[in-house]
């Protein structure tokens, strides 16, 4: 019996794949991003907002609802973990063991100090490029949350207000 061959990673994406499980890392047009956990602030409205989320949708029967960390792969040079992830019943051929490969349904990204940046440029381009049909920021810092909606393959800004998400797909407001 012959043994297999380990070779040394030749891609990003094959080095990302070797990380323990649970890094908080991202692949962010091919380069990799490393965090630290986040914030308390960050956990209590990412914990509060996905618990409610996945109450509804598991009572409706509407689809899965995940939390980070978690790998969703956009594209080869795009895999995040964002903090708040629905995948509709209709999308769920995108569901894999190791991960989400595709668009979600629905992102919710809560802001951190050294991310924040990130959430609102390249990884919101990122989404939408895609293909996220919804797509929310939430700014622990501010309590505002903005939300965007996919129209001709491009975002727009569509709420912006404080303390609660007003999820389209959902038809549903949360309050954080």
């Amino acid at each position: 019996m012959q043994e297999a061959v380990l070779h040394p990673p030749r891609t990003l994406l094959e080095v990302f794949k070797m990380l323990p499980e649970g890094t908080c890392a991202e692949i962010i047009d091919n380069s990799l991003y490393m965090s630290p956990s986040p914030t308390l602030d960050h956990q209590d409205i990412s914990t509060g907002l996905s618990s409610q989320i996945y109450l509804y949708v598991v009572k409706k029967k509407l689809g899965k609802v995940f939390g980070a960390p978690l790998d969703v792969y956009l594209s080869k040079i795009n895999v995040f973990q964002p903090d708040i992830i629905f995948v509709s019943n209709q999308n769920e051929a995108i569901l894999k063991k190791d991960g989400i490969y595709g668009a979600p349904d629905l992102i919710v990204e809560v802001l951190s100090p050294g991310t924040k940046k990130l959430d609102l440029t390249k990884k919101k381009d990122a989404y939408e490029k895609a293909g996220v049909k919804e797509y929310w920021v939430v700014d622990p810092e501010t309590q505002e949350a903005i939300g965007f909606r996919l129209l001709k393959g491009k975002y727009q800004e569509f709420k912006r207000q404080q303390n609660k998400v007003s999820l389209l797909l959902l038809k549903r407001t949360f309050k954080f």
